[in-house]
């Protein structure tokens, strides 16, 4: 299988507004892909449609060897693993038997209940009632229920957006080992850091378009004025390009014992996308 995602020409339209305006990406099996953009630019939609959710108005998708006409079947779906804005968990009953309905929904063994609760960090809270749960943990729990049956493609649609920063690097480490071992990620998020950290390559979404893609290495250096900003140990800040005949004086900086810090002018994620767009991550 070249392609765990395959799209070309993905349009869709609600009413005269266009959502999603001629999308072209492809993503290799085993890749982290990161769709990054601010809110409204089409990156909710382009999920419901690459998991069956929806339909395009136009364009061919192809996901896992299938096309879009057969996203609805059960084969499909126990291929998938999905979390989004619509993914909902029984509140009455407790954690752990909301994941064992999932469990049995997906013939997965209940053996995966504990392995699940102590990726997502939740291990002390199996018997809590989901109601009595805050957010940033209904969040953890439903990341279990998507990854709960092993599946080949997962599709996390801001997956840490309410989590604190202990137990979102704790999701981190997980997904990085889920992806160790073959599953690819299809994954949606405002937060530049996380996408710096764990994407293969990342696309930037904004008015439904793809503005950009590339690895985030990539991205930051071409968009590097490659200038190197120097901190002295008497508080100066001094930009240097990076140029042969600046050799020697960076040299020189160094020898005489004054140089505290040195780092070459890559931009973040963050940077690169307003510029690219004009528009911050919110």
């Amino acid at each position: 299988m070249e392609h765990a995602i395959k799209v070309t020409g993905l349009r869709k339209v609600f009413g005269r507004h266009a959502a999603i305006e001629d999308i072209s990406i492809g993503v290799k099996p085993g890749e982290i892909f990161g769709l990054l953009g601010p809110s409204g630019s089409g990156k909710t939609t382009t999920i419901k449609i690459l998991t069956g959710e929806l339909g395009q108005t136009a364009g061919e998708v192809n996901v896992l060897a299938t096309n879009a006409g057969a996203f609805g079947t059960a084969e499909f779906k126990s291929r998938i693993g999905i979390l989004s804005d619509n993914s909902s968990l029984y509140e009455r009953l407790t954690v752990y038997d909301n994941l064992k309905l999932f469990c049995k929904l997906y013939d997965a063994p209940l053996a995966q209940i504990d392995v699940m609760l102590d990726e997502v960090n939740l291990k002390d809270a199996r018997n809590k009632v989901v109601s009595k749960l805050s957010k940033g943990m209904k969040q953890r729990v439903l990341l279990a229920k998507a990854l709960i049956h092993q599946p080949e493609l997962v599709f996390l649609d801001e997956p840490t957006s309410a989590l604190d920063p202990g137990n979102a690097a704790h999701i981190h480490r997980g997904l990085q080992k889920l992806n160790d071992a073959g599953t690819t990620i299809f994954i949606t998020t405002h937060d530049m850091e996380e996408a710096t950290e764990l994407c293969d390559r990342v696309a930037f979404l904004n008015n439904g378009k793809i503005q950009e893609l590339g690895s985030p290495h990539a991205l930051r250096y071409k968009y590097s004025t490659h200038a190197f900003h120097v901190e002295t140990f008497q508080d100066e800040w001094l930009v240097i390009e990076n140029e042969k005949e600046n050799a020697d004086k960076i040299g020189d900086l160094i020898k005489s014992g004054k140089v505290k810090a040195i780092h070459s002018d890559n931009p973040t994620l963050g940077q690169i996308f307003l510029k690219v767009t004009g528009k911050e991550l919110v």
